[in-house]
């Protein structure tokens, strides 16, 4: 039967660059990664195929020889250049799993940092020795401008894989023991072949610990972990943005066998405002004002995000003017100086008028010369040459 074309598996073009390798190969062993797909052989078989395509591809080398012999490069006997995928002379492919830990920037080990789209999808990463980390978890948390102004202390609620109660993470029913894994006889790892590859993964059956508890826990089914909903006070320092990223160490899922819980990160989202319009560090709002107090000036009293604030406006100002007021907007979240509130004036009109209005009106305009010359002497200078 022909191998089908390492190109074609990933899904990418001939010439991809090893960005979009990695893109492809990462999408592909989600996809059928064998423990987003337990029992089903045909995912197991295409992790296979992926994860050699990506063996060959990603090495310059192998992908030379690869693009000028097809799979004969790779072929006992057949071909010049490497015969083995794993380097000059054969070898056989590196465990698939090593492929995929490379690309999703490593699983194992660790503290409670850990994190990533590993951790995430497949709670965790792991030992060999069957312990494994808690998956990191994301809460969207939802705020108001004045929340994100001033700080707020929030309590959320959410699900997540907890340490058994019952068998205290063990797996086990209270008072049974552990035996050898009979999959892997005690050694947490299974080896098996494909042709001429041949690779070695954690048992599936122990999860790298090489037992198995003889009798399964009944209140999570020998897992040691079930899921509950917790609670949480978060504090939510002033001066956050939306898409601001609160990290609470620990907090998210229990480990497996000892592994180390995973952390909870907290995203912020914060709700668009009746009035104020962020821009960085500034608030940008928009406010009214009569005709009569732009002309003549005056002071009035306008809203922040902290009370109240006097403004002045000077006689003569435009619809459009924008004032500022150092320091009124948002505080700096590493502790620099606040931002400042950009206030833009718009001059309102009035759209009906009293029989005595009117007249006052039509005598200031009589006087001040506006029913000869409606617009501005500037503006008439530069539109002049269209009449």
């Amino acid at each position: 039967m022909a191998q089908q074309d390492y190109y074609e598996l990933l899904g990418v073009e001939k010439g991809a660059n090893d960005e979009d390798l990695k893109k492809a190969y990462r999408k592909k062993a989600v996809q059928y990664h064998p423990d987003k797909n337990p029992g089903n052989k045909e995912a197991e078989e295409m992790f296979k195929k992926v994860s050699e395509a990506y063996e060959v591809l990603k090495d310059p080398q192998k992908r030379a020889a690869y693009d000028r012999y097809g799979h004969a490069a790779f072929q006992q006997g057949g071909g010049a250049g490497p015969r083995g995928p794993g380097g000059a002379g054969g070898g056989g492919f590196h465990d698939p799993f090593d492929i995929f830990r490379d690309v999703f920037g490593g699983a194992g080990g660790g503290g409670g940092g850990g994190g990533g789209i590993f951790e995430e999808m497949f709670g965790g990463g792991g030992g060999r020795g069957g312990d494994r980390d808690g998956a990191d978890l994301r809460y969207d948390l939802e705020i108001t401008l004045e929340e994100a102004a001033k700080g707020v202390e929030k309590e959320i609620s959410f699900r997540k894989a907890m340490t058994c109660e019952r068998c205290d993470g063990s797996g086990a029913e209270p008072g049974s023991k552990k035996v050898q894994c009979p999959t892997c006889t005690g050694h947490g790892q299974v080896r098996r072949s494909g042709g001429i590859i041949t690779f070695t993964q954690t048992c599936p059956t122990c999860g790298g610990s090489g037992q198995r508890v003889e009798k399964p826990c009944t209140a999570c089914r020998g897992e040691g972990r079930t899921a509950k909903t917790t609670k949480l006070n978060v504090r939510v320092p002033a001066g956050v943005e939306s898409g601001s990223r609160l990290r609470s160490s620990g907090n998210g899922e229990a480990g497996l066998a000892g592994g180390q819980p995973g952390d909870l990160y907290i995203v912020i989202n914060i709700r668009d405002h009746e009035l104020f319009e962020r821009q960085g560090g500034d608030l940008f709002c928009e406010i009214p004002i009569k005709f009569t107090l732009a002309s003549l000036g005056g002071s009035i009293e306008v809203p922040t995000l902290f009370g109240k604030a006097s403004l002045k406006i000077p006689v003569g100002t435009q619809s459009g003017t924008t004032f500022r007021l150092k320091g009124k907007g948002m505080p700096s979240l590493r502790g620099g100086s606040s931002g400042d509130q950009l206030i833009r004036v718009h001059v309102e009109v009035p759209q009906s008028l009293t029989p005595e209005q009117r007249k006052i009106l039509e005598d200031f305009a009589r006087v001040s010369g506006d029913a000869d010359e409606p617009t501005s002497k500037s503006f008439f200078e530069k539109a002049k040459k269209f009449f």
